[in-house]
Formats: C-alpha cells, structure tokens, sequence
C-alpha cells in the first residue's frame, strides 16, 4: 500500500468519525483493532479490543461526550501515520466543555488500521469529567 493510500484511509477513517458512520468505521479498521486512550477519571480512558471494543467505545462516546474533532496534519512512513489536530467539546454529565490538541499513532496494515493509540491532554478531560460539589453545573 503506498502512502498515499494509507494516508487516505485514516483521512476516510476520521471523516467516518465526523459523520457518526459507524457501517464505515468498522469496515475501516481490522477485526483485532486495538485502540488505547490513555488516563483516568474520564469516560474514555482504556483500551478497547476488537469490533466489538470498538462498537463500545462509540456507544460510551455517544452517551458521555459530545465532540468535534479536527485533525489538521497527516504524517506517515511505511504503515504508521501520525495525525495532529484539536477537539473541542462537553462532557454530558457535568455539562463542562474542553479543549485538547492530540496526536494519534495510527498503524494500517491491508488497507485497514490495525492499532491507535491517542496522546491527548488527559489532565483537561479529566477535569471536564469531575462533578463540582454542588453537582453538574
């Protein structure tokens, strides 16, 4: 696959994530994706195996956060591309929103990514996710 091409499917896989097109997402990404996302104390966090952790995430997302993300920069060589951008959103059950710039490493084998692995600002989300004292603002 040349670089080009692997640069277009995760360009595709994120345009799939913008559309909420969960039939693309998981014809772009292998049986046994992996997919990390560090942290703790926000919904998000862990490592999700598989279609089946993947239908979990997105089910997770869509029930605790709302989103937008903007990846700005593709940079690949050989099988992995990493992709720059931002995301803004709110967490649902504290109503608190976020910013974050981000980077994901991105594996593609066969036309189809295998592996991701998120780097995002953990300690801003985290602070989205906790409750003040008096409850959700």
């Amino acid at each position: 696959m040349t670089i080009e091409k692997t640069i277009q499917t995760v360009k595709d896989f994120f345009a799939a994530i913008g559309r909420g097109d969960r039939k693309s997402l998981l014809a772009l990404v292998a049986e046994d994706i992996e997919w990390i996302i560090p942290g703790e104390d926000w919904p998000l966090a862990g490592t999700y195996r598989g279609h089946a952790g993947l239908a979990n995430l997105l089910e997770t997302a869509s029930k605790s956060i709302e989103t937008s993300t903007e990846p700005r920069e593709f940079i690949a060589l050989g099988d992995r591309v990493l992709v720059v951008g931002s995301a803004r959103g709110r967490i649902k059950a504290t109503k608190k929103t976020f910013e974050d710039d981000w980077i994901f490493a991105i594996t593609v084998r066969d036309g189809r990514l295998t592996n991701i692995r998120e780097y995002v600002d953990t300690q801003a989300l985290a602070r989205a996710s906790q409750m003040d004292a008096s409850g959700p603002a």
